[in-house]
């Protein structure tokens, strides 16, 4: 018969496997943007920033815009270090000052990121389509909320309220990362896309677009449930969607980086 210890080590341990796969999708993803927008920044040529791209990128006179876009770019690179970080335990055992200063670094570039974001796709109009950017709004929105619910509760030393929002406020801030791993993914599994197009509006589009971020918080949430409980069959029915959630991450790095983040180096080292 199966113990509940024994359960706790395979949930825990397909924790720890997730973490891998999304560090290295993280590291990934930060080298995609170093080459992508920074080679540009550095070369002195800020408009090659905007090759293989169908949204407003770099445009020349526009300085809030141009402010808005780098500010955006700046914290997505140090956020992807920054939120990693922030979930090994035995930073927060060791180092709790760094986690402290880790965390109020995350929560600020994640707080600014979201209202920089707004700001591009309402006021700046960079987005696809409308409804296509719904999802991603909502998504701005929640930030804020989760961010201000966990530094509430670690001001007020409430940690076990300060983890689960700001494990949320995690997920919720890198949603558009998770949002390309779903749109690569779907693209991989259905061999090209099925209820997508151009301006992600498609029945898919706009599923993954709220399925970025619910779908993280709501595997979160079981696991924050499965902590409480004490029945091994619940736990090993959460332990199943834990692998779910590895796989559908490891599918995603992996067609992200063959399909969107390599090419688009390789087009930004070619271009200089």
């Amino acid at each position: 018969m199966t113990t509940p210890s024994t359960v706790d080590r395979a949930i825990l341990s397909s924790v720890k496997v997730w973490f891998l796969i999304a560090l290295s999708g993280q590291l990934l993803f930060t080298v995609y943007i170093a080459f992508r927008y920074g080679l540009a920044l550095y070369s002195g040529q800020p408009e090659r920033m905007n090759l293989s791209t169908h949204i407003t990128g770099y445009v020349q006179g526009d300085f809030s815009g141009n402010a808005m876009l780098y500010l955006h770019i700046a914290g997505a690179a140090i956020l992807s270090a920054s939120g990693m970080f922030q979930l090994i335990p035995q930073v927060r055992q060791r180092w709790p000052l760094l986690h402290r200063i880790n965390g109020r670094l995350f929560l600020s570039l994640g707080l600014a990121g979201a209202l920089t974001g707004l700001y591009l796709t309402w006021l700046r109009g960079t987005r696809l389509s409308d409804i296509g950017a719904v999802g991603i709004t909502l998504n701005g929105i929640l930030i804020v909320v989760a961010i201000y619910y966990a530094w509430r509760f670690a001001i007020e030393k409430k940690y076990t309220q300060h983890m689960r929002w700001a494990v949320h406020a995690f997920f919720l801030v890198n949603a558009v990362w998770t949002l390309r791993l779903f749109l690569m993914g779907w693209y991989l599994i259905t061999l090209g896309g099925w209820g997508n197009n151009r301006t992600l509006d498609g029945p898919a589009d706009i599923a993954l677009s709220f399925a970025c971020y619910l779908l993280p918080m709501g595997i979160a949430e079981l696991y924050f449930w499965t902590r409480r409980q004490s029945n091994a069959k619940h736990k090993w029915a959460v332990f199943c969607v834990m692998c779910f959630g590895c796989l559908v991450t490891l599918i995603g790095v992996g067609a992200a980086t063959y399909m969107l983040w390599i090419p688009r180096i390789g087009t930004a080292i070619s271009a200089g």
